[in-house]
C-alpha cells in the first residue's frame, strides 16, 4: 500500500510506522474554513472566474509591459494632481493628525518648517491642529514616498511617465542618510537637508535631466537585480549605474553648487529608491483602470495603519494595523522594543516583481531571511504562490533566469493565508532618532480578507 497523505500529518506518520509509503501533501482549509470567506472564493473561482482571471491577465499585463520614462524635476505644486499651496503630502492610507505616529508627525513638522509656514515645530504642530495645513495622502495624488516621507508645495519632485498608460506619477528626491525628514526627524539638520534639496540640488538635478532627456527607468532595474539588488532594501547597484548615466550631462551643469550635489549622489546608495518607486506607482496607477481584478494595485503604509487597493474595487482603501517589522538587524544599542511600526509607499515595488519577490536576487536581503541564499528563494517562491503572474524583464539567476512574481492576487492571499513579504528599513518609535535598522514586514491578512469580500460584493 502507498498512501497519499492530505493536510495533518500525523496520519502520515502513522502510515510509515507500519512500514508502509506516505507522501505528503502540503494543504490546509481555504480560509481557515471561515463561512463568508469560502462562500466569495467559491464565486470569484467559479461562476465569474473567467470574467476575474481575464482582467487579471490585463493587469498582469500592464505591470509588467509600462515602461516608466523620467521626464525631469518641479515643484510639487506646479505637477502633481489636486496640490496647493497650502498641502502636505504623506505615506500610506487616508489618517487623521492625531493618529499619525511619532516618526510621520516629526517628518510633516519638518515640511511645514522648510516651507516658512513656522518657525519651530510646536507652532507647526499648532498650524496642523488649526487646519491651516491640508494633509492629504501621495497616492491620492499620483504620488509615492518612502519611510515617513512628507512633501510640501515647493518640495521638488521627480516627474516620470507611463507612456502605455499615458498616466504620470510622482515622487520627491531621496533626502539620502543622516539627520533627515523621511527617517522621522524634525531637526535643523534635517530642515536643512529639505530646503537645501529644493534650492541647490533640484536646480542640478533639473538642468542634468534637460540635457540627458527623457530616461526609461526599468532598464536600470532589469540590471540592478543582475548585481545584487532587490530594488528596494537594496538598491545600490541600480542607483550607480542610473549616476553613471547622468554623469555625462552633470558635469557640464553651470550651476551653484554642482561640487555638493555629485558629494551628495555619490553617498546616497538609495537615491534610486523614489525613483523606481514612481515607476512602479505610474503602471500601477494604469493597472487600476481594469474592472474587475482581484490583484492589488495598491499596498501602502503610515506607521498606524496598512492598507491595500484592488483594481476590481475602485479607489476603496482596505485597512488593518500597520504590522511590525520582524527578521530584522538592528543598528547597535537598539532592538524591537523601541521600533516603529512598518510605514512608506515602498511596498508599491513588491506589486511590480521588486522587493520581497525579487529577494532571490539580494545576497544583502538574504542576511534579514535566514541567512543563506536558499532562505531568500523561498521568500520568492512564496510570493509567487499568491501572484498572478511572473515578469517577463525581471529575470533571476538563482532560480535559472525565472522571472519575479508579479501581481498579488487577493484571492490567493485569503485562501492559503499567506500575506506578501516587504523588505523595508526600520525607524525609531518615539524619539526621533531616524533609522535603527532593517528587516522584513509580513503584510495583514485582514485587509485582503476585507479586499476580497468586497470583490465579491461588486461583482455580484
Amino acid at each position: 500500500m502507498r498512501v497519499v497523505n492530505v493536510g495533518l500529518p500525523l496520519f502520515g506518520d502513522a502510515v510509515r510506522a507500519q512500514g508502509a509509503a506516505a507522501v505528503e501533501v502540503d494543504w490546509r482549509i481555504p480560509a481557515s474554513g471561515r463561512p463568508e470567506l469560502v462562500a466569495a472564493l467559491q464565486r470569484l473561482y467559479g461562476p465569474v472566474s473567467e470574467r476575474v482571471d481575464a482582467a487579471n491577465r490585463e493587469v498582469v499585463r500592464r505591470l509588467d509591459e509600462g515602461a516608466p520614462v523620467l521626464l525631469g524635476v518641479a515643484p510639487a505644486v506646479q505637477v502633481v494632481p489636486g496640490m496647493d499651496d497650502r498641502t502636505v503630502l504623506h505615506c500610506g492610507p487616508p489618517l487623521a493628525w492625531e493618529d499619525f505616529c511619532d516618526p510621520l508627525r516629526r517628518s510633516a513638522r519638518a515640511s511645514i518648517l522648510a516651507e516658512g509656514w513656522a518657525a519651530s515645530p510646536d507652532e507647526a504642530e499648532r498650524l496642523v491642529a488649526a487646519g491651516r495645513v491640508r494633509l492629504e495622502p501621495a497616492n491620492h495624488h499620483a504620488a509615492v514616498v518612502p519611510m515617513a516621507t512628507t512633501v510640501g508645495p515647493s518640495a521638488p519632485v521627480f516627474v516620470v511617465e507611463n507612456p502605455h498608460g499615458g498616466n504620470r506619477a510622482y515622487s520627491g528626491i531621496n533626502q539620502g542618510p543622516g539627520a533627515t525628514a523621511w527617517f522621522g526627524q524634525d531637526t535643523p539638520e534635517a530642515v536643512d537637508r529639505l530646503v537645501w534639496l529644493r534650492d541647490v540640488a533640484a536646480p542640478v538635478l533639473h538642468a542634468t535631466l534637460a540635457a540627458t532627456g527623457p530616461v526609461e527607468l526599468l532598464p536600470f532595474v532589469v540590471q540592478g537585480l543582475q548585481m545584487g539588488d532587490d530594488v528596494h532594501m537594496r538598491t545600490q547597484a541600480a542607483t550607480n549605474l542610473f549616476l553613471r548615466h547622468l554623469l555625462p550631462a552633470l558635469v557640464t551643469v553651470g550651476a551653484p553648487g554642482l561640487a555638493d550635489v555629485a558629494r551628495f549622489l555619490s553617498g546616497n546608495h538609495l537615491f534610486f529608491l523614489n525613483l523606481a518607486m514612481a515607476a512602479a506607482k505610474a503602471v500601477t496607477d494604469s493597472a487600476a483602470a481594469v474592472p474587475g481584478s482581484s490583484v492589488l494595485v495598491g499596498m501602502a503604509r503610515n506607521g498606524t495603519t496598512f492598507g491595500i487597493r484592488l483594481a476590481g474595487t475602485g479607489d476603496a482603501w482596505f485597512v488593518a494595523p500597520a504590522p511590525p517589522v520582524g527578521r530584522a538587524l538592528y543598528h547597535p544599542g537598539f532592538g524591537p522594543e523601541v521600533s516603529a511600526p512598518d510605514i512608506g509607499d515602498s511596498a508599491v515595488l513588491e506589486l511590480i516583481g521588486l522587493g520581497g519577490p525579487a529577494a532571490a536576487a539580494s545576497p544583502v536581503v538574504a542576511a534579514f531571511l535566514g541567512g543563506t541564499m536558499a532562505d531568500a528563494v523561498a521568500t520568492t517562491e512564496a510570493m509567487a504562490r499568491i501572484c498572478a503572474g511572473r515578469s517577463s524583464r525581471f529575470k533571476l539567476p538563482l532560480l535559472d533566469f525565472r522571472g519575479t512574481p508579479v501581481g498579488v492576487d487577493a484571492r490567493r492571499v485569503v485562501e492559503l493565508e499567506l500575506t506578501p513579504s516587504i523588505n523595508t528599513g526600520i525607524l525609531h518609535a518615539s524619539a526621533g532618532t531616524g533609522q535603527v535598522g532593517a528587516g522584513v514586514a509580513e503584510a495583514p491578512l485582514a485587509c485582503f480578507q476585507q479586499a476580497l469580500v468586497a470583490l465579491d460584493e461588486h461583482l455580484r
